[in-house]
């Protein structure tokens, strides 16, 4: 329970730290007088005064702010950020003074510090402690119906055998078989551990999609340990930890993670007899996946499906990259996230992803306390990808976000005059009922998600 607290205590601290650091020096190089810097909402704990600027602890540590000159009171956002300044004002540096262009830079550089922040973490793992990549390069099984013409010899894979040689270039880990399989030609010479004789493939179309399909056929063999556990669903309520080993299901012994999905994918509302080795110790419960319809038919899901809410957590290598590859590491893996965050928004407009799948503050410390337990390795590209999703959150056009604020901008950019006082408080508290309702509905799925079923 403490890490898990000193976890959410970190995370959000961080996170609110740099996003509200990025308006205050945003504010302050283009001269805009900034009356308070706030860590949490209403009252003070703690403050102090350098300079011009109050600096404070707030009593509600659920958010930030920078309070600056021409926006010290308004309405309820006024409220909730403890109220007037003290600080004299100097009305030519008023935030609402400046040029459009100007205010729009400081309401925009709060994500874009959270985005740096995501991008230095990612660039800063690939070139100290070094990338992770998927250790095993041990074969589960081929999926045949997968395999595109001309790469029909590797359908005599069998379980267990281990990938040594693509074309004479080693493979030392996963990703640099696929890497491998879908940069190269369509002609490949795959070497065996403990076979003199290498699989020759010769794929018939040259095209991409084609040698995607052939990585897509190979199923790695991970063993069956436990990574991250979803909160609330029938894996975490059963008792099971990450970083357990998973024995056996219901009698049958489990040789790989394949065999673990397999066997809770055929048992949507039945419940299953889980042996689990944990800190050597061997433990048995009850898990009772949690039926899910699949719509792709291509997968290897049958239409009704079990869920546990479970994810692996398979054997990695580091590998540390040269300074301008960890930069591109950055990048890829900063938009990477952008873009998942971006599709479960568009999931939850089009209705392709369930409102229950939305979490509150529970959600994300029992993810920073799971997390903070599995080490760094975990810790800090979470606190990457939290820190993407505070950005793109805060972007969403509701009045009392950023986003919100930014719209503000371009009606006066586009009427040539700013929204009134009145109109802007008027929008704000209808932004703060919206955002108060999303955060209900949130809170009230993560306790449902913890109570018994």
């Amino acid at each position: 329970m403490l890490l898990t607290l000193g976890a959410v205590v970190v995370v959000l601290g961080v996170l609110i730290f740099v996003h509200e650091m990025g308006h205050f020096v945003a504010a302050k190089g283009l001269g805009i007088q900034v009356l308070r810097f706030s860590l949490g909402f209403g009252k003070p704990i703690l403050s102090w005064r350098r300079g011009e600027t109050e600096y404070w602890i707030a009593r509600v540590p659920l958010g930030g702010y920078v309070k600056m000159a021409g926006l010290e009171d308004e309405g309820m956002a006024g409220s909730l950020e403890g109220g007037k300044s003290d600080v004299p004002i100097d009305p030519a540096r008023a935030f609402d003074r400046q040029p459009v262009w100007k205010r729009c830079i400081v309401i925009v550089a709060g994500v874009t510090m959270n985005i740096v922040f995501a991008f230095l973490v990612y660039a800063g793992i690939a070139a100290t402690a070094g990338s992770p990549e998927l250790a095993s390069t041990r074969i589960d099984s081929v999926n045949v119906r997968r395999l595109p013409p001309g790469a029909e010899a590797l359908a005599g894979l069998k379980f267990g055998d281990q990938i040594v040689r693509v074309n004479g270039d080693t493979v030392r880990s996963w990703n640099v078989l696929l890497d491998l399989l879908l940069r190269g030609s369509a002609n490949f010479r795959i070497d065996m551990a403990g076979r003199p004789q290498p699989i020759v493939v010769q794929l018939t179309d040259h095209g991409l999609g084609t040698r995607q399909a052939l990585a897509q056929a190979l199923v790695r063999l991970d063993p069956p340990k436990l990574g991250i556990l979803e909160p609330g669903r029938p894996a975490i309520r059963a008792g099971l930890k990450p970083g357990d080993l998973l024995l056996k299901v219901d009698g049958d012994t489990l040789r790989s993670w394949s065999d673990v999905l397999h066997l809770v994918w055929r048992s949507p509302g039945k419940p299953l007899q889980v042996d689990v080795l944990r800190g050597g110790k061997t433990l048995q419960v009850t898990v009772t996946p949690e039926p899910r319809t699949e719509a792709d038919t291509a997968s290897p899901r049958p239409h009704v499906y079990g869920a546990i809410g479970a994810g692996q957590d398979p054997p990695t290598i580091h590998v540390r990259e040269p300074l301008g590859q960890a930069v591109l590491t950055g990048l890829e893996e900063t938009g990477s996230q952008v873009v998942l965050i971006l599709g479960f928004l568009k999931g939850l407009v089009l209705h392709e992803t369930s409102v229950r799948d939305v979490g509150s503050i529970i959600t994300v410390g029992q993810y920073s306390g799971q997390v903070a337990r599995l080490g760094l390795d975990w810790f800090l590209p979470f606190l990457a990808l939290f820190s993407v999703n505070l950005a793109i959150l805060n972007l969403l056009p509701i009045p009392i976000l950023d986003g919100g604020q930014l719209m503000f901008l371009i009606a006066e950019a586009v009427r040539r005059k700013p929204l009134s006082l009145e109109l802007r408080a008027r929008l704000t508290q209808v932004g703060f009922v919206v955002l108060l309702a999303v955060m209900i509905l949130a809170l009230t799925n993560d306790v449902l998600r913890i109570l018994p079923h």
